[in-house]
C-alpha cells in the first residue's frame, strides 16, 4: 500500500509517530499501547520467525496485513518466502530482529521446530508482541506452562496453530454432545497414520545418532538452529524436515498430530488434566530408543469425572495402528488415516483429522435420523481457513482468538504427557497436573523440565 492510499485521517492524527518500511506505511504498536484495540481496517505490522515451511503459509493467510520483518536461521530454505515480501527486513537471529525492529512490530508468527518454540515465543511475549505459535505450543510441559502464564501476565493476544479449532465441524461436535446425541461419553479412540503416512516426514528416522559430520550449508546457522537443545554436529537428517522424529527437537507423531486430532474431544468433553497415562511402543533397541521416536505407539489416558460428565478412557494409536473397529460402523466403511471415535452410552460419533473430515454419528442411518440442535457456539469467520485471521482480529479488538494459549496450553500439556509416557514406556504414570509432577516416577522430572544448553533460558 502506498503512502497516498494509507488511511489519511489516521496518518494525520498520528503524524510524527508513523514509520515506513519500503512502500508500506504502518503505525508502530507502541503508539496504540500494548493490547490496545484498533480498527479492523488498520493493518497490523507482523513479523515471521521460521518462515521456510509452515510459517510461509501462516504469513500468506495474513497477507492483507503489513509483513515488516522475517527471520529464519536458514536463508536458503526461507528464500522463497523472503522473495514474496521484498519490503520486509530479513534476519537470522530473532533476538536481533526484535532489538532492531521491535518498535515497528505488533505481532509475530512463529513456526520454528518444536524445541525452539518456547524461547522464541517467550521473548516476543515479554516484549509485548501478540503471538501466533505453531502447535505443539512447546517441546516440554514446563515450557508450555510458562508460555501460558506469560501470555496471561503480559496481556497479549495469542493463537496456537491447530487450525481445526476454528472450524465449523468442531462446533457441531460440541453442540451434538451437549444435546446428548450419543449420551455420556466414557471412551475415546484416536489415531494417526503418522509418522509413516503420506506426509513431509514419511522418511521417519528410526535410528541412532549419525556419526558422519558433513559440512554445514553456507546459508544455515547451525548454532541458532540448535537453540536451547544440547549441541550436536550438523547432519541433514535433522533439517529441514525430519527433526520431528528426534526426541531433542520434535514431539513425534503424537505431538505433531495430537493437537489436531485430540482437540475436538479435549474441548467437547472438557477433559483437562488426566490422572494416569501409560504407553507401549515399537522401540526395542536402546541406542535407537534414546534418540528417535518409535515407528508406532499406543498411549492410554485416564480422565476423572468432570461435573456431570463421567470418567473417560482415551487411547491413542499411531504408526498406522488402528483402534478396534466399532460394531456400529458399516462393513464397507473405513476408519480413515487420521481420526477419532467418541463412544457414548447411546451411540458413536466419528470424525477425521482436525475435527473435520466429516463429523458423523455412525451408522449413517442414525446420522440421517438425528434432529440436529440449534447452532449455539459462535462460529469463526471463514472457518479453519480463517484461523490466522481470527488471531489478527483478536490482536485488533482484544477479544481472545479461538485457540488462545489459555486453551492451547492445557491441550498441549495433555498431548505432551502422552509423549512423556512414551519416553517412560510400560510404566503407569500418576499425574498431578496442577503441580506438573509425576508422583510415582522421579525419572520423569528431567523430561518435564529438560535442561537448556548454556546461554539459553526462559
Amino acid at each position: 500500500m502506498s503512502k497516498e492510499s494509507s488511511r489519511v485521517s489516521r496518518r494525520n492524527v498520528l503524524r510524527g509517530a508513523v514509520g515506513t518500511v519500503g512502500a508500506f506505511t504502518f503505525v508502530p504498536g507502541h503508539v496504540l499501547g500494548k493490547g490496545g484495540a484498533r480498527p479492523a481496517s488498520e493493518r497490523l505490522n507482523i513479523a515471521g520467525i521460521g518462515v521456510g515451511g509452515m510459517g510461509g503459509g501462516n504469513l500468506r493467510a495474513c497477507a492483507k496485513e503489513n509483513i515488516v520483518a522475517l527471520c529464519d536461521v536458514d536463508y536458503g530454505h526461507a528464500a522463497g518466502t523472503f522473495k514474496k515480501y521484498p519490503n520486509a527486513k530479513t534476519y537470522r537471529d530473532y533476538r536481533v530482529m526484535l532489538d532492531k525492529e521491535g518498535k515497528n512490530i505488533d505481532a509475530v508468527i512463529i513456526a520454528t521446530p518444536d524445541h525452539t518454540h518456547a524461547v522464541t515465543g517467550m521473548e516476543c511475549i515479554r516484549r509485548g508482541k501478540h503471538v501466533y505459535l505453531q502447535k505443539p505450543l512447546a517441546h516440554s510441559i514446563y515450557e508450555v506452562r510458562m508460555l501460558t502464564e506469560a501470555a496471561r501476565k503480559h496481556k497479549v493476544q495469542t493463537q496456537m496453530g491447530n487450525q481445526g479449532h476454528s472450524s465449523n465441524e468442531i462446533r457441531l461436535l460440541h453442540e451434538w454432545i451437549a444435546d446428548g446425541a450419543i449420551g455420556p461419553v466414557r471412551e475415546v479412540f484416536a489415531w494417526s497414520d503418522r509418522p509413516v503416512g503420506g506426509n513431509p516426514w514419511s522418511d521417519f528416522p528410526v535410528m541412532a545418532r549419525p556419526k558422519e559430520k558433513p559440512s554445514v550449508p553456507d546459508k544455515l546457522n547451525w548454532d541458532l538452529w540448535l537453540g536451547p537443545a544440547q549441541y550436536r554436529p550438523y547432519h541433514p537428517i535433522y533439517h529441514p524436515l525430519t527433526w520431528r522424529g528426534w526426541w531433542d527437537f520434535g514431539t513425534g507423531a503424537l505431538g505433531d498430530m495430537g493437537c489436531h486430532i485430540l482437540d475436538p474431544v479435549f474441548w467437547t468433553l472438557k477433559l483437562g488434566h488426566p490422572t494416569r497415562v501409560e504407553a507401549v511402543t515399537t522401540h526395542c533397541v536402546p541406542e535407537i530408543a534414546a534418540e528417535t521416536y518409535p515407528l508406532a505407539s499406543v498411549v492410554r489416558y485416564e480422565f476423572p469425572a468432570r461435573g456431570d460428565m463421567p470418567p473417560v478412557k482415551l487411547t491413542w494409536f499411531d504408526g498406522r495402528l488402528l483402534p478396534p473397529r466399532p460394531k456400529d460402523l458399516e462393513p464397507s466403511r473405513k476408519l480413515g488415516t487420521n481420526g477419532a471415535l467418541l463412544m457414548g452410552d447411546k451411540g458413536t460419533i466419528m470424525h477425521g483429522s482436525h475435527g473435520a473430515g466429516g463429523v458423523r454419528i455412525i451408522p449413517e442411518v442414525k446420522m440421517k435420523a438425528y434432529q440436529r440442535p440449534l447452532k449455539t457456539m459462535p462460529r469463526v469467520k471463514d472457518g479453519a481457513g480463517g484461523h490466522e485471521r481470527d488471531w489478527v482480529r483478536a490482536c485488533k479488538d482484544g477479544k481472545p482468538a479461538s485457540s488462545s494459549f489459555e486453551y492451547g496450553g492445557p491441550l498441549t500439556e495433555m498431548v505432551l504427557l502422552g509423549v512423556l509416557a512414551m519416553r517412560l514406556k510400560n510404566t503407569m504414570l500418576e499425574w498431578d497436573g496442577e503441580n506438573m509432577k509425576v508422583t510415582n516416577c522421579g525419572e520423569a522430572d528431567k523430561y518435564i523440565r529438560p535442561a537448556f544448553r548454556e546461554g539459553w533460558t526462559l
